[in-house]
């Protein structure tokens, strides 16, 4: 029930991304962006120094620090530590007890950190919408685009984007920016994704021409 160790995998690049079945491009007037469970405790599962988790946190932060210069919202998802077995839910059955109430387990890589003015969010399910203010805030400030980067790709940046999808809000998720498992999740989500509820792409196609 416990996070799998991953091996190293080579991020996906553009020339290898699924095919879109949508053409919607990313308006940072109307955009949102998801940082999406990027705690030590989940980023411990892969190899230190190594990729996908040295390109994930680069390429996330490329589009952190890019997006705060435009003023587009930060929204960070978390778990918190040391949940009971009620709050913990059915992802007792399926993960264990989850993170310890350890700050350095629950903390934040630096490349990667909340600033002032960010959103930071307790998260309980797969989704980033359940049980949070993620829905009310795109609402209450008028945008209906979603751009997801974070961990793990097939869990729940794949269940944010297809719950995005749900909700009328547009979503795209940042392929070099997100990882997995492994290559087979990673492609899988991807996959998926710009099948049913999203659009992929990749840090340099995100922030090109903005």
């Amino acid at each position: 029930m416990a996070l799998p160790a991953i091996a190293s995998y080579a991020l996906p690049t553009e020339a290898e991304l699924p095919s879109n079945r949508v053409d919607w491009t990313v308006d940072p007037a109307r955009a949102v962006l998801l940082v999406h469970d990027l705690q030590n405790h989940f980023l411990s599962a892969f190899p230190p120094g190594e990729q996908p988790l040295t390109g994930m946190l680069d390429n996330t932060s490329r589009v952190i620090e890019e997006y705060r210069r435009l003023g587009v919202p930060v929204v960070y998802s978390v778990q918190r530590g040391g949940q009971t077995a009620e709050e913990r839910g059915l992802q007792l059955d399926f993960w264990g007890p989850g993170a310890a109430d350890d700050p350095e387990a629950l903390a934040i890589p630096a490349v990667v950190a909340p600033a002032d003015g960010d959103t930071v969010l307790t998260k309980w399910k797969y989704s980033a919408f359940v049980r949070t203010e993620l829905g009310a805030q795109l609402r209450e400030s008028g945008r209906d685009q979603l751009v997801i980067t974070g961990v793990y790709a097939h869990i729940g940046v794949l269940m944010s984007a297809c719950d995005a999808w749900m909700r009328d809000i547009r979503a795209f998720v940042v392929a070099d920016a997100v990882a997995d498992f492994s290559r087979e999740d990673h492609d899988m989500a991807l996959s998926w994704a710009a099948g049913r509820c999203a659009v992929v792409t990749t840090t340099d196609t995100l922030l090109k021409g903005i």
